[in-house]
């Protein structure tokens, strides 16, 4: 008589890395230097949020100063921030200089 023994299961290597990476928010910050219709058209062509969505967000944005417009890995959130700083100045405001800020945190 034989005996089968099973072996535990093991995760492979990137399914582990993925499972331990802790989330990041990407948080838009408020200036007065950019409308509604930027932070919308801005969130729907990098975040894929709707029209809807991107107003909920300018609009919390504009009246809380600050608003996480994205949650996820620090790497994704790091690329995401750097979009939102590559985006450019808000034609439809002259004084407006450049892209609006944002900033990662860990999710808590």
């Amino acid at each position: 008589m034989s005996k089968t023994s099973t072996l535990p299961e093991v995760e492979s290597e990137s399914a582990q890395k993925l499972k331990y990476q802790p989330p990041y928010h990407v948080i838009l910050l408020n200036d007065d230097d950019h409308s509604y219709v930027y932070v919308i058209t801005m969130l729907k062509e990098l975040f894929g949020h709707p029209e809807q969505k991107g107003y909920q967000l300018a609009d919390a944005v504009d009246k809380q100063g600050r608003a996480i417009v994205f949650t996820t890995t620090r790497e994704h959130a790091e690329l995401k921030q750097e979009q939102i700083h590559a985006y450019g100045p808000d034609p439809t405001i002259p004084r407006c200089k450049g892209a609006m800020t944002a900033v990662i945190e860990p999710a808590e």
